[in-house]
């Protein structure tokens, strides 16, 4: 599958520049600020484990960089790389399905489903999150993100999320205004607010 992903995008995007970015076995300073980062993700499938090394050597074959650093995700050195990159006027395609990912794009880094065959950029952006992609991490917050262990509010999803963040801005801004909401709502905001911040 990685290799016909790779083969995919070499035959119909052509990249001027291209690296593969892998995660390690290290914790992050993620899990340093919140212990719980990620602390029901299931561990990796054991018949994937023995595939890593034969990925990153098809990669090598390739001669395309693996890059990894360790205390750091495999998202972090892309976003870091992607802003580079785009500073020195290139057109960033980060090839990802990964929706916190979504709040990298800009008009000069865009995200690439292979699985979907789909593009996101702002646009996609202001569909999905109703805003900037600077939004996407307020959402992400106060909705919550099962897979990454972030609680959110409970009660509050991703498309109730995404209405509360366009009309306050931030959930700073609407932790502060808690007495313009009514209802099961704004309880469960009073109760629940603080581990709904970014």
């Amino acid at each position: 599958g990685f290799a016909n992903m790779l083969l995919k995008i070499i035959r119909d995007e052509t990249p001027q520049h291209f690296a593969v970015v892998f995660d390690t076995r290290e914790p992050t300073f993620r899990k340093e600020l919140y212990p719980e980062y990620k602390a029901n993700r299931a561990a990796m499938p054991e018949d994937l484990v023995p595939q890593i090394p034969l990925i990153k050597e098809l990669v090598a074959g390739f001669n395309i960089p693996c890059i990894e650093k360790p205390g750091f995700e495999a998202d972090d050195i892309i976003a870091t790389l992607a802003k580079q990159f785009a500073a020195d006027d290139y057109e960033v395609v980060v090839v990802t399905g990964d929706k916190d990912m979504m709040q990298i794009v800009t008009d000069r880094v865009c995200l690439y489903d292979t699985m979907k065959d789909k593009v996101s950029g702002p646009a996609e952006v202001a569909e999905r999150f109703g805003g900037t992609p600077d939004k996407v991490i307020e959402v992400q917050a106060l909705a919550g993100d099962s897979s990454d262990n972030v609680p959110g509010v409970p009660g509050v999803g991703e498309k109730t999320a995404v209405k509360l963040i366009a009309e306050f801005g931030s959930v700073e801004n609407l932790l502060a205004n808690l007495d313009q909401l009514k209802g099961k709502r704004r309880e469960k905001l009073e109760q629940f607010g603080e581990q709904g911040r970014p």
